[in-house]
Protein backbone atom coordinates (compact mmCIF):
# COMPACT_ATOMS: atom_id res chain seq x y z
CA UNK A 1 0.00 0.00 0.00
CA UNK A 2 1.28 3.42 -0.98
CA UNK A 3 1.14 6.14 0.89
CA UNK A 4 1.34 9.76 0.28
CA UNK A 5 3.39 12.28 2.32
CA UNK A 6 1.91 15.67 0.88
CA UNK A 7 -1.03 17.10 -1.63
CA UNK A 8 -0.42 19.98 -3.46
CA UNK A 9 -2.32 22.47 -2.29
CA UNK A 10 -2.90 26.99 -2.72
CA UNK A 11 -0.35 26.39 -5.60
CA UNK A 12 -1.26 28.90 -8.25
CA UNK A 13 -2.66 27.76 -11.79
CA UNK A 14 -0.02 29.06 -14.79
CA UNK A 15 -0.78 32.07 -16.67
CA UNK A 16 -1.27 30.49 -20.35
CA UNK A 17 -4.30 30.85 -23.11
CA UNK A 18 -4.81 34.47 -22.56
CA UNK A 19 -4.96 37.54 -25.11
CA UNK A 20 -1.52 39.54 -23.49
CA UNK A 21 -3.58 42.37 -25.93
CA UNK A 22 -7.12 42.12 -25.04
CA UNK A 23 -6.63 41.88 -21.11
CA UNK A 24 -4.10 44.74 -20.98
CA UNK A 25 -6.63 47.81 -20.80
CA UNK A 26 -4.21 50.38 -21.25
CA UNK A 27 -2.81 49.37 -24.03
CA UNK A 28 -5.81 48.56 -26.20
CA UNK A 29 -7.36 52.24 -25.23
CA UNK A 30 -4.08 53.61 -25.64
CA UNK A 31 -4.40 52.18 -29.58
CA UNK A 32 -7.90 52.94 -29.60
CA UNK A 33 -7.05 56.68 -28.77
CA UNK A 34 -4.35 57.44 -30.88
CA UNK A 35 -6.05 55.41 -34.26
CA UNK A 36 -7.25 58.44 -36.98
CA UNK A 37 -9.66 56.30 -38.58
CA UNK A 38 -11.71 53.86 -37.18
CA UNK A 39 -11.81 50.93 -39.70
CA UNK A 40 -8.24 50.93 -39.15
CA UNK A 41 -8.69 50.67 -35.51
CA UNK A 42 -10.64 48.16 -35.76
CA UNK A 43 -8.16 45.87 -37.82
CA UNK A 44 -5.70 46.99 -36.05
CA UNK A 45 -7.12 45.75 -33.17
CA UNK A 46 -7.94 42.09 -34.40
CA UNK A 47 -4.39 41.84 -35.65
CA UNK A 48 -3.06 42.77 -32.59
CA UNK A 49 -5.68 40.44 -30.62
CA UNK A 50 -4.43 37.63 -32.96
CA UNK A 51 -0.62 38.04 -31.68
CA UNK A 52 -2.13 38.71 -28.28
CA UNK A 53 -3.44 35.50 -28.32
CA UNK A 54 0.08 33.77 -29.56
CA UNK A 55 1.99 35.14 -26.66
CA UNK A 56 -0.31 34.21 -23.99
CA UNK A 57 0.01 30.57 -25.53
CA UNK A 58 1.82 27.70 -24.06
CA UNK A 59 3.09 27.28 -27.20
CA UNK A 60 5.46 30.48 -27.30
CA UNK A 61 5.71 30.91 -23.92
CA UNK A 62 7.83 27.72 -24.56
CA UNK A 63 9.78 29.15 -27.28
CA UNK A 64 10.90 32.06 -24.92
CA UNK A 65 12.48 29.69 -22.44
CA UNK A 66 14.13 27.51 -24.90
CA UNK A 67 15.74 30.34 -26.73
CA UNK A 68 17.31 31.53 -23.43
CA UNK A 69 17.73 28.32 -22.16
CA UNK A 70 19.96 27.26 -25.17
CA UNK A 71 22.04 30.57 -25.62
CA UNK A 72 23.86 31.38 -29.11
CA UNK A 73 27.32 29.61 -29.99
CA UNK A 74 30.31 31.04 -32.01
CA UNK A 75 32.00 28.94 -34.81
CA UNK A 76 34.70 30.59 -35.80
CA UNK A 77 35.93 28.00 -37.99
CA UNK A 78 34.91 25.16 -39.88
CA UNK A 79 36.20 21.30 -39.99
CA UNK A 80 38.77 22.37 -42.47
CA UNK A 81 40.33 25.58 -40.47
CA UNK A 82 38.46 28.03 -43.30
CA UNK A 83 37.01 31.02 -40.55
CA UNK A 84 33.18 31.30 -41.34
CA UNK A 85 32.27 33.56 -37.72
CA UNK A 86 28.54 32.06 -38.06
CA UNK A 87 26.91 31.89 -34.81
CA UNK A 88 24.22 29.20 -33.81
CA UNK A 89 20.69 29.68 -32.59
CA UNK A 90 18.19 27.23 -30.75
CA UNK A 91 15.09 26.12 -33.44
CA UNK A 92 12.77 28.19 -31.03
CA UNK A 93 14.71 31.82 -31.36
CA UNK A 94 14.08 31.21 -35.78
CA UNK A 95 10.36 30.49 -34.41
CA UNK A 96 10.28 33.58 -32.35
CA UNK A 97 12.06 35.92 -35.09
CA UNK A 98 9.30 34.42 -37.71
CA UNK A 99 6.32 35.43 -35.80
CA UNK A 100 7.53 38.58 -34.94
CA UNK A 101 8.60 39.13 -38.41
CA UNK A 102 5.64 38.40 -39.46
CA UNK A 103 3.61 40.34 -37.26
CA UNK A 104 5.29 43.53 -38.98
CA UNK A 105 7.63 44.28 -35.90
CA UNK A 106 9.82 45.38 -38.77
CA UNK A 107 7.13 46.71 -41.16
CA UNK A 108 6.25 50.05 -39.53
CA UNK A 109 7.57 52.35 -42.10
CA UNK A 110 4.96 51.44 -45.31
CA UNK A 111 1.90 51.50 -42.77
CA UNK A 112 -0.28 54.38 -42.13
CA UNK A 113 -0.04 54.72 -38.50
CA UNK A 114 2.02 52.29 -38.99
CA UNK A 115 4.30 53.03 -35.77
CA UNK A 116 1.23 53.03 -33.43
CA UNK A 117 0.58 49.44 -34.26
CA UNK A 118 3.97 47.90 -34.63
CA UNK A 119 4.28 49.59 -30.71
CA UNK A 120 1.46 47.92 -29.52
CA UNK A 121 2.91 44.29 -31.27
CA UNK A 122 6.38 45.28 -29.84
CA UNK A 123 5.03 45.62 -26.11
CA UNK A 124 3.22 42.62 -26.48
CA UNK A 125 5.34 39.86 -27.89
CA UNK A 126 8.51 41.24 -26.07
CA UNK A 127 6.20 40.00 -23.04
CA UNK A 128 7.11 36.17 -24.50
CA UNK A 129 10.92 36.74 -25.20
CA UNK A 130 13.07 40.07 -25.21
CA UNK A 131 16.41 39.26 -26.59
CA UNK A 132 14.81 38.52 -29.97
CA UNK A 133 13.47 42.21 -30.14
CA UNK A 134 17.04 43.62 -30.21
CA UNK A 135 17.13 42.44 -34.09
CA UNK A 136 14.07 43.45 -34.27
CA UNK A 137 14.38 46.81 -33.51
CA UNK A 138 17.29 47.52 -35.44
CA UNK A 139 16.09 46.16 -38.46
CA UNK A 140 12.79 48.45 -38.09
CA UNK A 141 15.35 51.63 -37.08
CA UNK A 142 17.68 50.98 -39.97
CA UNK A 143 15.21 52.42 -42.46
CA UNK A 144 15.44 56.36 -41.48
CA UNK A 145 19.04 56.17 -41.34
CA UNK A 146 19.37 54.43 -44.87
CA UNK A 147 16.92 57.08 -46.53
CA UNK A 148 20.22 59.58 -46.39
CA UNK A 149 21.45 57.47 -49.07
CA UNK A 150 18.56 56.75 -51.67
CA UNK A 151 20.09 54.46 -54.26
CA UNK A 152 20.64 51.96 -50.98
CA UNK A 153 17.24 52.80 -49.70
CA UNK A 154 15.75 51.66 -52.73
CA UNK A 155 17.80 48.53 -52.58
CA UNK A 156 17.62 47.54 -49.02
CA UNK A 157 14.20 49.20 -47.69
CA UNK A 158 12.05 46.64 -49.15
CA UNK A 159 13.99 44.27 -47.92
CA UNK A 160 14.29 45.19 -43.99
CA UNK A 161 10.53 46.40 -44.07
CA UNK A 162 9.46 42.72 -45.49
CA UNK A 163 7.60 40.90 -43.52
CA UNK A 164 9.12 37.26 -44.15
CA UNK A 165 11.72 35.63 -41.92
CA UNK A 166 14.58 34.51 -43.99
CA UNK A 167 17.73 33.11 -41.68
CA UNK A 168 21.02 32.23 -43.33
CA UNK A 169 23.97 33.82 -44.76
CA UNK A 170 23.07 34.59 -48.49
CA UNK A 171 23.31 37.26 -51.20
CA UNK A 172 20.35 39.90 -50.31
CA UNK A 173 19.12 39.55 -53.96
CA UNK A 174 18.18 36.28 -53.26
CA UNK A 175 16.44 36.95 -49.97
CA UNK A 176 12.55 37.71 -49.58
CA UNK A 177 13.52 39.67 -46.36
CA UNK A 178 16.60 40.98 -44.33
CA UNK A 179 17.37 41.55 -40.61
CA UNK A 180 20.04 44.84 -39.71
CA UNK A 181 22.34 45.19 -36.92
CA UNK A 182 24.26 47.85 -35.96
CA UNK A 183 28.32 48.89 -34.67
CA UNK A 184 28.83 52.05 -33.03
CA UNK A 185 30.71 51.50 -29.67
CA UNK A 186 34.53 50.24 -29.30
CA UNK A 187 36.64 49.88 -26.72
CA UNK A 188 37.85 53.23 -25.74
CA UNK A 189 34.88 55.38 -26.25
CA UNK A 190 31.67 53.45 -25.18
CA UNK A 191 29.06 55.99 -25.83
CA UNK A 192 31.48 58.87 -26.85
CA UNK A 193 31.38 57.28 -30.32
CA UNK A 194 33.51 60.56 -31.49
CA UNK A 195 36.36 58.83 -30.01
CA UNK A 196 36.02 55.73 -32.90
CA UNK A 197 39.39 54.71 -34.50
CA UNK A 198 37.91 52.42 -36.81
CA UNK A 199 38.99 53.68 -40.41
CA UNK A 200 37.27 54.04 -44.02
CA UNK A 201 39.41 53.75 -46.93
CA UNK A 202 37.51 55.56 -49.74
CA UNK A 203 37.79 52.60 -53.07
CA UNK A 204 37.44 53.61 -56.86
CA UNK A 205 33.69 51.91 -56.45
CA UNK A 206 32.10 55.17 -56.11
CA UNK A 207 30.46 55.50 -52.48
CA UNK A 208 33.13 52.04 -51.25
CA UNK A 209 35.29 51.94 -49.14
CA UNK A 210 37.70 49.39 -47.04
CA UNK A 211 37.03 49.39 -43.39
CA UNK A 212 39.54 48.76 -40.79
CA UNK A 213 38.70 48.58 -36.83
CA UNK A 214 37.02 46.76 -33.94
CA UNK A 215 33.61 47.09 -32.12
CA UNK A 216 33.41 46.39 -28.89
CA UNK A 217 29.52 45.57 -29.26
CA UNK A 218 27.96 44.65 -32.24
CA UNK A 219 24.21 42.58 -31.18
CA UNK A 220 22.67 40.13 -33.54
CA UNK A 221 26.00 39.42 -35.60
CA UNK A 222 23.68 36.63 -37.80
CA UNK A 223 22.28 39.98 -39.59
CA UNK A 224 22.36 40.72 -42.91
CA UNK A 225 23.72 43.90 -43.03
CA UNK A 226 24.72 46.44 -40.26
CA UNK A 227 25.19 50.33 -40.70
CA UNK A 228 28.85 51.07 -38.89
CA UNK A 229 30.25 53.93 -38.06
CA UNK A 230 33.80 54.64 -39.37
CA UNK A 231 36.29 57.55 -39.90
CA UNK A 232 36.55 58.40 -43.78
CA UNK A 233 38.94 61.09 -44.88
CA UNK A 234 36.39 63.84 -43.73
CA UNK A 235 35.11 62.48 -40.85
CA UNK A 236 33.15 60.49 -38.41
CA UNK A 237 30.70 58.59 -41.37
CA UNK A 238 28.25 55.88 -41.57
CA UNK A 239 28.56 53.08 -43.38
CA UNK A 240 26.49 50.10 -44.63
CA UNK A 241 28.13 46.41 -44.22
CA UNK A 242 26.37 43.68 -45.82
CA UNK A 243 28.04 39.97 -44.62
CA UNK A 244 27.64 38.84 -48.14
CA UNK A 245 28.40 40.56 -51.04
CA UNK A 246 26.11 40.64 -53.98
CA UNK A 247 28.60 38.61 -55.72
CA UNK A 248 28.00 35.84 -53.21
CA UNK A 249 31.24 36.07 -51.08
CA UNK A 250 31.57 36.36 -47.44
CA UNK A 251 32.00 40.17 -46.72
CA UNK A 252 35.21 39.74 -43.52
CA UNK A 253 33.56 39.90 -40.62
CA UNK A 254 35.52 38.55 -37.67
CA UNK A 255 33.41 37.96 -34.99
CA UNK A 256 36.54 37.62 -31.93
CA UNK A 257 33.42 36.08 -29.08
CA UNK A 258 30.31 36.55 -27.85
CA UNK A 259 29.67 38.48 -24.84
CA UNK A 260 28.82 36.53 -21.38
CA UNK A 261 26.04 38.96 -20.62
CA UNK A 262 23.67 39.22 -17.17
CA UNK A 263 20.28 38.94 -19.18
CA UNK A 264 19.35 38.92 -22.80
CA UNK A 265 20.69 35.58 -22.95
CA UNK A 266 19.39 34.19 -26.26
CA UNK A 267 20.48 37.27 -28.38
CA UNK A 268 24.25 36.81 -29.34
CA UNK A 269 25.94 40.34 -29.14
CA UNK A 270 29.79 40.18 -30.21
CA UNK A 271 32.85 41.62 -30.86
CA UNK A 272 33.45 41.91 -34.44
CA UNK A 273 36.43 42.91 -36.41
CA UNK A 274 37.78 44.74 -39.80
CA UNK A 275 40.61 43.76 -41.90
CA UNK A 276 41.02 46.08 -44.02
CA UNK A 277 39.02 44.24 -46.43
CA UNK A 278 36.11 45.06 -45.16
CA UNK A 279 33.53 46.34 -47.84
CA UNK A 280 31.12 48.56 -46.93
CA UNK A 281 29.10 51.54 -48.31
CA UNK A 282 28.90 55.31 -47.31
CA UNK A 283 25.54 56.61 -45.42
CA UNK A 284 24.87 60.33 -46.24
CA UNK A 285 27.88 62.40 -46.05
CA UNK A 286 31.55 61.99 -45.13
CA UNK A 287 31.62 63.56 -41.48
CA UNK A 288 27.90 63.31 -41.13
CA UNK A 289 28.13 59.62 -39.57
CA UNK A 290 26.29 60.90 -36.10
CA UNK A 291 24.06 62.87 -37.57
CA UNK A 292 22.94 59.87 -40.13
CA UNK A 293 23.04 57.44 -37.68
CA UNK A 294 21.06 59.41 -35.04
CA UNK A 295 17.55 58.83 -36.77
CA UNK A 296 18.53 54.45 -36.18
CA UNK A 297 18.92 55.82 -32.42
CA UNK A 298 15.74 57.65 -31.95
CA UNK A 299 13.88 54.73 -33.10
CA UNK A 300 15.92 52.17 -31.14
CA UNK A 301 15.46 54.78 -27.83
CA UNK A 302 12.14 54.49 -28.28
CA UNK A 303 11.75 51.00 -28.31
CA UNK A 304 13.48 50.67 -25.15
CA UNK A 305 10.82 52.32 -23.41
CA UNK A 306 8.79 49.76 -25.12
CA UNK A 307 10.93 46.86 -24.30
CA UNK A 308 10.58 48.23 -20.54
CA UNK A 309 7.22 48.98 -20.68
CA UNK A 310 6.71 44.99 -21.65
CA UNK A 311 8.47 44.01 -18.83
CA UNK A 312 6.89 45.99 -16.58
CA UNK A 313 3.83 44.46 -17.70
CA UNK A 314 4.23 41.23 -17.43
CA UNK A 315 6.36 41.54 -14.26
CA UNK A 316 2.80 42.95 -12.82
CA UNK A 317 0.59 40.71 -14.38
CA UNK A 318 2.11 37.98 -13.02
CA UNK A 319 2.30 39.31 -9.47
CA UNK A 320 -1.50 40.16 -9.60
CA UNK A 321 -2.25 36.62 -11.04
CA UNK A 322 -0.39 35.23 -8.36
CA UNK A 323 -1.97 36.85 -5.83
CA UNK A 324 -5.72 36.37 -7.28
CA UNK A 325 -4.61 32.77 -6.51
CA UNK A 326 -2.79 31.62 -3.70
CA UNK A 327 -3.87 32.48 -0.28
CA UNK A 328 -2.61 33.13 2.90
CA UNK A 329 -3.67 34.45 6.22
CA UNK A 330 -7.38 33.29 5.62
CA UNK A 331 -7.94 34.64 2.32
CA UNK A 332 -6.98 35.37 -1.03
CA UNK A 333 -3.37 37.58 -0.94
CA UNK A 334 -5.39 40.31 -3.54
CA UNK A 335 -7.88 41.36 -0.95
CA UNK A 336 -4.76 42.02 1.80
CA UNK A 337 -4.73 45.54 2.04
CA UNK A 338 -0.99 45.47 2.34
CA UNK A 339 -0.63 43.71 -0.86
CA UNK A 340 -3.02 45.67 -2.58
CA UNK A 341 -1.39 48.81 -2.06
CA UNK A 342 1.86 47.02 -3.45
CA UNK A 343 0.02 45.96 -6.83
CA UNK A 344 -1.85 49.16 -7.53
CA UNK A 345 1.64 50.99 -6.69
CA UNK A 346 3.13 48.65 -9.72
CA UNK A 347 0.06 49.16 -11.53
CA UNK A 348 0.52 52.58 -11.61
CA UNK A 349 3.81 52.65 -12.88
CA UNK A 350 3.17 49.94 -15.86
CA UNK A 351 0.24 52.12 -17.17
CA UNK A 352 2.20 55.12 -17.07
CA UNK A 353 4.44 53.38 -19.04
CA UNK A 354 2.58 52.18 -21.43
CA UNK A 355 1.04 55.39 -22.06
CA UNK A 356 3.78 57.32 -22.33
CA UNK A 357 5.15 54.50 -24.54
CA UNK A 358 1.86 54.74 -27.03
CA UNK A 359 1.79 58.77 -27.06
CA UNK A 360 5.32 58.58 -28.34
CA UNK A 361 4.45 56.03 -31.53
CA UNK A 362 1.66 58.27 -32.26
CA UNK A 363 3.90 61.33 -32.53
CA UNK A 364 6.21 59.62 -34.56
CA UNK A 365 3.62 58.56 -36.83
CA UNK A 366 2.15 62.46 -36.86
CA UNK A 367 6.17 63.76 -37.30
CA UNK A 368 6.50 61.63 -40.33
CA UNK A 369 3.04 62.69 -42.05
CA UNK A 370 4.71 66.41 -41.49
CA UNK A 371 3.77 67.44 -38.25
CA UNK A 372 6.37 69.81 -36.81
CA UNK A 373 4.69 69.91 -33.57
CA UNK A 374 5.15 66.13 -33.06
CA UNK A 375 8.91 65.93 -34.13
CA UNK A 376 9.87 68.66 -31.70
CA UNK A 377 8.00 67.17 -29.00
CA UNK A 378 10.09 64.05 -29.88
CA UNK A 379 13.18 65.49 -29.66
CA UNK A 380 12.79 66.15 -26.14
CA UNK A 381 10.33 63.53 -25.02
CA UNK A 382 12.02 60.30 -25.87
CA UNK A 383 15.19 61.06 -24.50
CA UNK A 384 13.17 61.88 -21.35
CA UNK A 385 11.24 58.51 -21.63
CA UNK A 386 14.27 56.56 -22.35
CA UNK A 387 15.96 58.16 -18.99
CA UNK A 388 12.86 57.47 -16.56
CA UNK A 389 10.56 54.19 -18.08
CA UNK A 390 14.08 52.11 -18.22
CA UNK A 391 15.00 53.27 -14.28
CA UNK A 392 11.58 52.38 -13.63
CA UNK A 393 11.70 49.11 -14.59
CA UNK A 394 14.39 46.92 -12.26
CA UNK A 395 12.77 48.29 -8.68
CA UNK A 396 9.60 47.16 -10.29
CA UNK A 397 10.67 44.26 -11.29
CA UNK A 398 12.32 43.25 -8.29
CA UNK A 399 9.01 44.17 -6.37
CA UNK A 400 6.61 41.80 -8.12
CA UNK A 401 8.82 39.12 -8.05
CA UNK A 402 8.65 39.49 -4.36
CA UNK A 403 5.08 39.49 -4.75
CA UNK A 404 5.28 35.65 -5.53
CA UNK A 405 8.06 35.26 -2.68
CA UNK A 406 10.30 32.47 -2.83
CA UNK A 407 8.43 31.25 -5.86
CA UNK A 408 9.34 34.02 -8.07
CA UNK A 409 12.95 33.72 -7.14
CA UNK A 410 12.91 30.12 -8.79
CA UNK A 411 13.35 29.74 -12.28
CA UNK A 412 10.07 27.69 -13.40
CA UNK A 413 8.51 31.43 -12.47
CA UNK A 414 10.16 33.23 -15.42
CA UNK A 415 10.55 36.07 -13.04
CA UNK A 416 14.07 35.74 -13.13
CA UNK A 417 14.55 35.73 -16.46
CA UNK A 418 12.58 39.17 -16.57
CA UNK A 419 14.61 40.46 -13.57
CA UNK A 420 18.11 39.67 -15.64
CA UNK A 421 16.49 41.62 -18.55
CA UNK A 422 14.93 44.45 -16.58
CA UNK A 423 18.51 46.71 -16.38
CA UNK A 424 19.65 46.39 -19.76
CA UNK A 425 17.19 48.78 -22.00
CA UNK A 426 18.56 51.44 -19.58
CA UNK A 427 22.10 50.74 -20.67
CA UNK A 428 21.73 50.19 -24.48
CA UNK A 429 21.62 53.23 -26.83
CA UNK A 430 22.99 55.16 -24.06
CA UNK A 431 22.84 55.34 -20.44
CA UNK A 432 21.22 57.38 -17.73
CA UNK A 433 23.43 60.30 -18.34
CA UNK A 434 23.46 59.92 -21.87
CA UNK A 435 19.79 60.90 -22.16
CA UNK A 436 19.75 63.46 -19.35
CA UNK A 437 22.44 65.31 -21.66
CA UNK A 438 20.62 64.74 -24.58
CA UNK A 439 17.39 66.40 -22.76
CA UNK A 440 19.76 69.39 -22.08
CA UNK A 441 20.86 69.55 -25.83
CA UNK A 442 17.48 69.76 -26.95
CA UNK A 443 16.60 72.61 -24.17
CA UNK A 444 19.36 74.69 -25.01
CA UNK A 445 19.42 74.32 -28.96
CA UNK A 446 15.80 73.95 -29.69
CA UNK A 447 13.40 76.15 -27.70
CA UNK A 448 10.83 74.53 -29.95
CA UNK A 449 11.15 71.35 -28.35
CA UNK A 450 10.46 72.89 -24.85
CA UNK A 451 7.19 74.40 -26.08
CA UNK A 452 5.62 71.16 -27.98
CA UNK A 453 6.61 69.91 -24.13
CA UNK A 454 4.33 72.67 -23.05
CA UNK A 455 1.89 72.57 -25.10
CA UNK A 456 1.16 68.55 -24.82
CA UNK A 457 1.32 68.86 -21.01
CA UNK A 458 -1.20 72.53 -20.86
CA UNK A 459 -3.51 70.03 -22.51
CA UNK A 460 -4.43 68.85 -19.14
CA UNK A 461 -4.32 71.95 -17.27
CA UNK A 462 -6.47 72.41 -14.39
CA UNK A 463 -7.18 68.63 -14.30
CA UNK A 464 -5.63 68.25 -11.52
CA UNK A 465 -3.91 70.52 -8.83
CA UNK A 466 -0.44 68.46 -8.19
CA UNK A 467 -0.12 67.75 -11.91
CA UNK A 468 -0.30 72.05 -12.25
CA UNK A 469 2.23 72.24 -9.57
CA UNK A 470 4.14 69.92 -10.71
CA UNK A 471 4.37 71.71 -14.30
CA UNK A 472 5.00 74.91 -12.29
CA UNK A 473 8.09 73.09 -10.51
CA UNK A 474 9.65 72.42 -13.87
CA UNK A 475 9.38 75.75 -15.17
CA UNK A 476 11.13 77.00 -12.02
CA UNK A 477 13.97 74.61 -12.48
CA UNK A 478 14.19 75.28 -16.14
CA UNK A 479 14.61 79.34 -15.14
CA UNK A 480 17.92 78.16 -12.71
CA UNK A 481 20.26 77.63 -15.41
CA UNK A 482 23.94 77.38 -12.72
CA UNK A 483 24.86 73.81 -12.35
CA UNK A 484 22.31 72.33 -14.31
CA UNK A 485 24.58 69.56 -15.90
CA UNK A 486 24.87 68.19 -12.10
CA UNK A 487 20.64 68.77 -11.60
CA UNK A 488 20.09 67.37 -14.91
CA UNK A 489 18.64 63.97 -14.15
CA UNK A 490 16.03 65.37 -11.58
CA UNK A 491 15.37 67.48 -14.36
CA UNK A 492 14.57 65.13 -16.94
CA UNK A 493 12.57 62.67 -13.90
CA UNK A 494 9.98 65.82 -13.64
CA UNK A 495 9.69 66.33 -17.33
CA UNK A 496 9.04 62.43 -18.06
CA UNK A 497 6.46 62.25 -14.58
CA UNK A 498 4.82 65.40 -15.75
CA UNK A 499 4.00 63.98 -19.45
CA UNK A 500 3.06 60.76 -17.54
CA UNK A 501 0.77 62.69 -15.47
CA UNK A 502 -0.92 64.31 -18.34
CA UNK A 503 -1.58 61.79 -20.41
CA UNK A 504 -3.47 59.79 -17.41
CA UNK A 505 -5.33 63.22 -16.00
CA UNK A 506 -6.68 63.27 -19.47
CA UNK A 507 -6.97 59.86 -20.75
CA UNK A 508 -6.96 56.90 -17.86
CA UNK A 509 -9.70 56.04 -15.17
CA UNK A 510 -10.27 59.10 -12.63
CA UNK A 511 -8.63 56.27 -10.20
CA UNK A 512 -6.30 55.85 -11.94
CA UNK A 513 -4.94 59.32 -12.21
CA UNK A 514 -5.73 60.56 -9.09
CA UNK A 515 -3.37 57.82 -7.66
CA UNK A 516 -0.55 58.60 -9.76
CA UNK A 517 -0.46 62.62 -9.55
CA UNK A 518 -1.37 61.56 -5.57
CA UNK A 519 1.63 59.35 -5.48
CA UNK A 520 4.38 60.30 -8.24
CA UNK A 521 3.48 64.50 -8.46
CA UNK A 522 2.20 65.23 -5.11
CA UNK A 523 4.99 63.26 -3.24
CA UNK A 524 2.16 61.27 -0.73
CA UNK A 525 4.14 58.24 -0.79
CA UNK A 526 7.27 56.95 0.71
CA UNK A 527 10.38 55.03 -1.54
CA UNK A 528 9.27 51.50 -2.06
CA UNK A 529 6.48 50.28 -3.75
CA UNK A 530 3.45 49.80 -1.53
CA UNK A 531 3.41 53.06 0.47
CA UNK A 532 0.41 54.71 -1.53
CA UNK A 533 -1.55 56.90 0.62
CA UNK A 534 -4.89 56.71 2.05
CA UNK A 535 -7.79 57.41 0.72
CA UNK A 536 -7.46 56.19 -2.89
CA UNK A 537 -9.62 53.52 -4.83
CA UNK A 538 -6.58 50.66 -5.26
CA UNK A 539 -9.13 47.80 -5.71
CA UNK A 540 -10.26 49.38 -9.33
CA UNK A 541 -6.44 49.80 -9.82
CA UNK A 542 -5.49 46.71 -9.28
CA UNK A 543 -8.72 44.91 -10.78
CA UNK A 544 -7.98 47.19 -14.07
CA UNK A 545 -4.54 45.36 -13.96
CA UNK A 546 -6.02 42.05 -13.66
CA UNK A 547 -5.12 39.75 -16.96
CA UNK A 548 -8.74 38.98 -17.74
Amino acid sequence: MTSSTHSVANQVPPLVGHDVFGADAALHEAVARHSTDAARAESTAAELGELGRTAGSARAQEWGRLANENPPVLHTHDRYGERVDEVEFHPAWHQLLERGVAAGLTAAWPRPEGHLRRAAAFVVWSQVEAGHGCPLSMTHAAVPALRAEPELAAVWEPLLTSTVYEPGLRPAAGKAGVLAGMGMTEKQGGSDVRANTTEAVPLAEAGAYALRGHKWFCSAPMSDVFLVLARAPGGLTCFLLPRVLPDGSRNTFLIQRLKDKLGNRSNASAEVEFDGSTLAWRVGEEGRGVATIIEMVAATRLDCVAGSAAIMRQAVTQAVHHARYRSAFGGPLIDKPLMRNVLADLALESEAATALTMRLAAAQDRAAAGSAGERHLLRLAVPAAKYWVTKRCTPLTVEALECLGGNGYVEESGMPRLLRESPLNSIWEGAGNVQALDVLRALQREPQALNAFLTEVGQSSGADHRLDAAIKDVLTELSDLDGIEARARRLVERLALVLQGSLLVRYAPAEVADAFCASRLGGERGLAFGTLPNGLDLEAVVERALPG
